[in-house]
């Protein structure tokens, strides 16, 4: 199939697609007039690739998975290599949780000050 069909059939873009194959998570192969042409196991790696990225983890998060991404990874259990990652991601998404929290906090607070100095 052509990128445009996988991309449809995935709910993602070409422009994904092609970084997914640059990252090196995603193989195709070029017909005679240079289009990208995947096969149909692509499909599963691709909602594999997508599965893992809105767990949470980055591309680079996902090569660590790329002997895997051809299964049904939600029913797979995981190995300890990838517990270890997803806990680090995990860990980082806490961090930046955190300081995202604080950075609303004090808004709210600024905003909060202005209206009543605004009133007064």
């Amino acid at each position: 199939m052509r990128i445009g069909e996988l991309a449809r059939r995935t709910g993602t873009t070409a422009r994904a697609l092609r970084h997914y194959e640059q990252a090196g998570l995603l193989t195709s192969r070029r017909a005679a007039n240079g289009y990208r042409v995947y096969d149909a196991a692509a499909e599963i790696r691709v909602r594999n690739i997508r599965y893992l990225l809105d767990a949470g983890l980055t591309l680079e998060d996902v090569g660590c998975f790329v002997t895997c991404l051809d299964g049904d990874m939600a029913a797979t259990p995981p190995s300890p290599e990838g517990l270890r990652i997803a806990q680090q991601r995990l860990a980082v998404l806490e961090v930046r949780i955190a300081a995202q929290t604080a950075a609303r906090d004090r808004l709210r607070e600024a905003l909060r000050s202005a209206t009543v100095r605004t009133v007064a």
